[in-house]
């Protein structure tokens, strides 16, 4: 009989979580033997690199193609597609609505899945503010999480003025600061926005990506790491509170196979995370609760340039590859100004490449409360297309909520208003839940096992001394800000934990790199 496999660091999600703990793993142990799994195949040749960065023309072109279409155009990447077939055995790799997928999820029609390697992270945008205020989980170890977002800073290359600003960035920074520059500290007033962006002196600029931040999962190169690809992982192994190993399946034929690992990390995101935990019968009462994502109200006012000076040579010309010319950040600073915000301006062309107007692209980002009610429910009997315990998705808004978001269309018909003539009928909206991609709170951390968390600051799962989550499920904090940042300082966590778990580990055999089931 054939041996199982084993790993020593089972990672379950090949997105950004999975490569940011891949990273912090093999840096603590260069002969560390790493099993990273994911259910989708890489879109183009190399797993995990930023749709944004391929060299494939055809799809590069795609890309880029939803990202001109406008402020939602950027979270699309490949096309999300709403309708699939029925089964998975041939599903090209992209982005998928969740109700596509057969989850109940019309409480929050736009949530959507990545299906493939890189996750999440070969589509996203790349901004990476940083969480303060109530976003912060220091768990009362203020310079721990100081550390820990540094860290984070460090993996995913933020760089802090990537995209602008502009003349006219410039112009946009001066409206806001002069509307909201008193309010907060100095670190926190109206600036450009921090991106994961690899600043160049001409050109595309490279996005941060999966395959970035833990190279070997694009280039297969490091002896002591498998990437798996096109294999579901359809339940955990556990025996007493301790996780032996994990059930995968293929998604071609379904053909099923074991993986024994000494650790497990599942970074699958905030709807498959506890989907696979309710699977393999760890069902702590927090699971899928306090599901969470920031409110979305957007709109885009074309630039007055007689308001302003300026002639519409003076615009700034779009840089090749780039959908933006500045990338601006007005972040929250309490109840004064409670909402994030997301200026990216365009400068739009006519036939021979001379300007014709310049849009200023405002999104304002409002923060839901976190109540257990809003939550995920999973079916005992029922199934989803991927034959997972089918997800039902319980999601409202409460009554300050609405509050809030009344407040926050206000703002930004104000706002708008200060650069040129403004229709909130047509050029604002509220985005249907789901549409940000910012789920949270699902598999939610805490200081103690009350019930109301499924694991702790490091990611453990209570009464589990071996099983780590990480990703933005497991953020506590109802966030108005992008999460990814945040997000990854789960990941950090989970990594240095599982570190010190692993230091006294038996020898053990592995899979070959790059393997399919």
């Amino acid at each position: 009989m054939p041996r199982t496999p084993h790993a020593h660091v089972l990672i379950v999600g090949s997105g950004i979580m999975g490569a940011v703990a891949a990273r912090l793993l093999r840096e603590s142990d260069p002969a560390l033997r790493i099993t990273m799994v994911e259910a989708g195949t890489a879109i183009g040749e190399k797993p995990g690199r930023h749709l944004h960065d391929l060299d494939d023309p055809a799809l590069w072109s795609r890309y880029n193609e939803q990202v001109a279409t406008g402020i939602q155009g950027m979270y699309t990447g490949a096309e999300v597609v709403r309708e699939v077939p029925g089964d998975l055995t041939s599903l090209p790799p992209g982005m998928y609505h969740a109700l596509a997928f057969g989850e109940a999820a019309e409480a929050m029609p736009q949530a959507a899945l990545a299906w493939n390697a890189g996750g999440m992270g070969v589509h996203w945008t790349a901004a990476t503010p940083w969480p303060a205020g109530h976003e912060v989980f220091d768990f009362g170890d203020a310079a721990g999480w100081a550390e820990d977002l540094d860290t984070a800073r460090r993996l995913l290359a933020v760089a802090p003025a990537a995209i602008g600003p502009t003349p006219i960035g410039h112009l946009v920074l001066d409206v806001l600061r002069r509307r909201y520059g008193g309010i907060g500290p100095a670190d926190r007033r109206p600036q450009p926005m921090p991106m994961a962006v690899t600043p160049t002196a001409a050109g595309p600029m490279p996005r941060t990506a999966p395959g970035t931040i833990f190279p070997a999962l694009a280039t297969g190169t490091d002896p002591a790491f498998a990437l798996v690809t096109g294999a579901l992982v359809t339940r955990l192994r556990v025996t007493h509170g301790r996780v032996a190993g994990a059930r995968l399946r293929r998604v071609t034929d379904g053909f099923e196979t074991d993986l024994d690992a000494d650790a497990v990390v599942v970074c699958a995101d905030a709807l498959r995370t506890p989907q696979l935990l309710f699977a393999s019968g760890i069902r702590p009462d927090a699971l899928g609760r306090r599901l969470n994502e920031h409110a979305f109200v957007t709109a885009r006012a074309l630039l007055d340039p007689d308001r302003f000076g300026i002639g519409l040579d003076a615009l700034p010309l779009p840089r090749p590859g780039e959908f933006s010319t500045d990338s601006l950040w007005l972040p929250h600073n309490g109840a004064e100004q409670p909402f994030h915000g997301q200026i990216m301006n365009r400068t739009y062309l006519d036939e021979t490449g001379r300007p014709l107007a310049h849009s200023v692209g405002i999104s304002l980002y409002v923060p839901v409360e976190s109540r257990p009610e809003n939550r995920l429910v999973f079916s005992d009997s029922d199934t989803d297309l991927a034959g997972m315990p089918r997800i039902g998705v319980e999601f409202t808004h409460s009554a300050a909520d609405l509050t809030l978001i009344r407040r926050a269309q206000d703002e930004v018909r104000s706002l708008a208003e200060e650069f040129g003539p403004f229709d909130p009928a047509t050029e604002s909206a509220l985005l249907p839940p789901g549409s940000s991609l910012h789920l949270t709170g699902t598999v939610r951390s805490g200081p103690a096992d009350d019930g109301t968390s499924v694991c702790d600051p490091d990611g453990r799962v209570w009464g589990h001394d071996n099983l780590y989550l990480a990703g933005n499920g497991v953020i506590p904090t109802a966030m108005a800000a992008n999460v990814t940042l945040t997000g990854a300082i789960t990941a950090v966590r989970a990594a240095r934990a599982i570190a010190a778990h692993t230091a006294r580990r038996p020898e053990s055999t592995l899979t070959t790199p790059r393997q399919k089931v």
